[in-house]
């Protein structure tokens, strides 16, 4: 996500001649908040979700009580034990009352996947049973984000109308990462967990967001460099038809095989080639590794470049 974050990043200042250094810096700060805010929007979709079955379960209520039938209501789900602790969270409710954040804009996902639920085979079951215990409750939770969520079509549609109602970025493009970090914090709670548990912070740790800033200022230091050295190894490519994803996965791929010594050849070309899969074009990738691949051999023939040594 960390690479991500800095392409997506330069790839906009690049596209907007108005645009400063010091607002892409700005900007890929707000990115990094803008993904841990999905994930306090994603926790608190739990709440969202047993909201919403309480308000059918009420109208069947109401309904039994009109007609005079002795029907009873299962209140297993709305009474689920993780949801009320994710409910009762002061750094959830802090972080969602601080943020704006509402899902009312995209309670069309969330009556959708209610309606998936209750459908569900899991659902079904986790009703059924005569006794239900603490990691039943949260096998539920974790079922629903991994089966139901993730790779959502309704969910999706729901969080890109949210990214412009509460004016948000990359969360459709987070959305699996971050539904990821949920289960993994479902899977934290415990049934003794009181509502000061501390959720998942905004970076593993501060070195993932220095790296950030250090990848995105040595990318833009090294600019006319390191477009100067893709340029000279276009071989019958014209300079100004190569695809600007292309560009920016390259430049920013040579900035941190250059620059950062302590990360091995092979870990940076292989983030990039999978960055270009994912973000550029269907042959995009073999592009990129193409011309990486001669700007490192030209370098380690000059001897200028150490970690070109593993290049065969």
């Amino acid at each position: 996500m960390v690479r991500t974050r800095v392409i997506q990043t330069l790839f906009a200042y690049y596209k907007d001649a108005d645009k400063t250094a010091g607002t892409a810096r700005k900007e890929l700060t707000k990115s990094f908040a803008d993904t841990y805010d999905l994930y306090f929007m994603l926790l608190d979709f739990i709440n969202e979700l047993t909201a919403y079955a309480q308000r059918q379960l009420e109208e069947q209520i109401g309904r039994a009580r009109a007609t005079h039938s002795d029907w009873q209501p299962n209140r297993r789900f709305v009474s689920n034990r993780l949801a009320q602790q994710v409910f009762e969270n002061r750094a959830l409710r802090a972080r969602v009352a601080e943020q704006h954040l509402a899902w009312d804009s995209g309670m069309a996902a969330v009556s959708d996947i209610y309606k998936q639920l209750i459908d569900s085979d899991f659902y079904r079951k986790y009703m059924e049973v005569s006794t239900c215990t603490y990691e039943e409750d949260k096998a539920l939770w974790r079922h629903i984000f991994q089966y139901l969520m993730a790779d959502s079509d309704t969910l999706m549609d729901a969080l890109d109308e949210l990214e412009v109602v509460l004016d948000k970025s990359n969360w459709t493009t987070d959305a699996n990462i971050v539904i990821s970090y949920v289960i993994k914090t479902i899977k934290r709670f415990k049934e003794d967990s009181t509502p000061d548990m501390p959720l998942l912070e905004m970076f593993d740790n501060e070195d993932e967001f220095r790296f950030a800033q250090t990848l995105l200022e040595k990318a833009l230091n090294g600019h006319e460099q390191y477009e100067q050295l893709i340029n000279n190894h276009l071989k019958g490519w014209e300079a100004d038809r190569i695809a600007y994803m292309d560009r920016i996965i390259l430049e920013t791929a040579l900035a941190e095989i250059l620059e950062f010594e302590d990360i091995a050849l092979t870990v940076s070309l292989n983030e990039y080639i999978e960055l270009a899969k994912e973000y550029s074009g269907d042959k995009s990738y073999m592009f990129i590794n193409g011309i990486l691949t001669e700007i490192l051999r030209e370098l380690k023939n000059d001897g200028s470049f150490i970690k070109a040594l593993t290049l065969k």
